[in-house]
C-alpha cells in the first residue's frame, strides 16, 4: 500500500473515531462536490472529504488560530463572521454547504440558515437536540438548565444562546420554505454514531438536515 494513502486512511479514522458523525456526512456528499464548511474549526471535516471525495473544499471561521491548522492541512480557509451572512457567494455556486454545530452559537441564526440555502444547492446541519429525553428528565426533576453529552456546558459559560429541537428545527424549514431532502436522528457516544429510526425528538440527542431552497 502506498504509504501516503496508509497515512491519509489512518488520520480519516482517528477523526471518525473522534467524531463519528463526520462519517454519515461524508456519505451524503457526492464525489467530486464543491463544498463550502462553515465554522469549519481546524478544518477536520473538510480534508476528510478532500481525501475520501475528491471534493473541492473551502472553509469559513472566526478563529486565527484555527485558520493556521486549516492552512497546515493545506486548506483554503476565509476569515469570517457568520452573522454577516455571506454576501461573497453567488446564489447556488457550491454544491453542498455545511454546519456542524453552528447554528446554536450564532446571534442570527436564521439569517444564516437562509444564507446557506442561498448559496448551495444543499444544506447540511448538525444540531444538537434539546429535546432528547435527558434534557427533559432534568428540566423536570431538577428544574436546571440541563448538561448532557452533546450539551455539557453551565448556563453561565455556554457558547450555545440558540437551543433547538428536532421539532423545532423541522418547523422552521417548513415556515421558511425550505425542503427537508433527508432527516436522520443520532445517539453519539464512545466514538460511534447510531441511528435513532424512532421518536428521533424524544430519543436523539443530535439531528443532521439535509435541506434545499426549491
Amino acid at each position: 500500500m502506498n504509504t501516503n494513502h496508509a497515512a491519509s486512511n489512518n488520520a480519516l479514522e482517528s477523526v471518525f473515531k473522534e467524531r463519528p458523525e463526520f462519517r454519515h456526512i461524508i456519505d451524503i456528499v457526492e464525489p467530486r462536490s464543491s463544498v463550502l464548511d462553515l465554522g469549519c474549526g481546524e478544518g477536520n471535516l473538510l480534508r476528510a472529504l478532500q481525501v475520501s471525495k475528491h471534493a473541492r473544499v473551502q472553509g469559513i471561521e472566526v478563529s486565527d488560530t484555527a485558520i493556521q491548522e486549516c492552512v497546515a492541512k493545506g486548506l483554503f480557509v476565509y476569515h469570517g463572521d457568520l452573522d454577516e451572512g455571506l454576501a461573497d457567494f453567488n446564489d447556488h455556486s457550491v454544491d453542498y454547504v455545511i454546519l456542524t454545530n453552528v447554528i446554536q452559537v450564532l446571534h442570527r441564526p436564521d439569517f444564516l440558515i437562509r444564507e446557506a440555502a442561498r448559496v448551495g444547492k444543499h444544506c447540511i446541519i448538525l444540531i444538537p437536540n434539546f429535546g432528547h429525553w435527558r434534557v427533559r428528565l432534568q428540566l423536570m426533576l431538577f428544574g436546571t438548565m440541563p448538561r448532557t453529552r452533546s450539551l455539557p456546558y453551565e448556563w453561565y459559560d455556554s457558547p450555545n444562546i440558540h437551543l433547538t429541537t428536532i421539532q423545532d428545527f423541522t418547523r422552521f424549514c417548513e415556515n421558511h420554505g425550505l425542503e427537508i431532502v433527508q432527516r436522520t436522528g443520532f445517539v453519539l457516544g464512545e466514538g460511534k454514531c447510531r441511528k435513532v429510526r424512532t421518536k428521533p425528538n424524544f430519543f436523539a440527542d443530535y439531528a443532521i438536515f439535509v435541506i434545499r431552497k426549491p
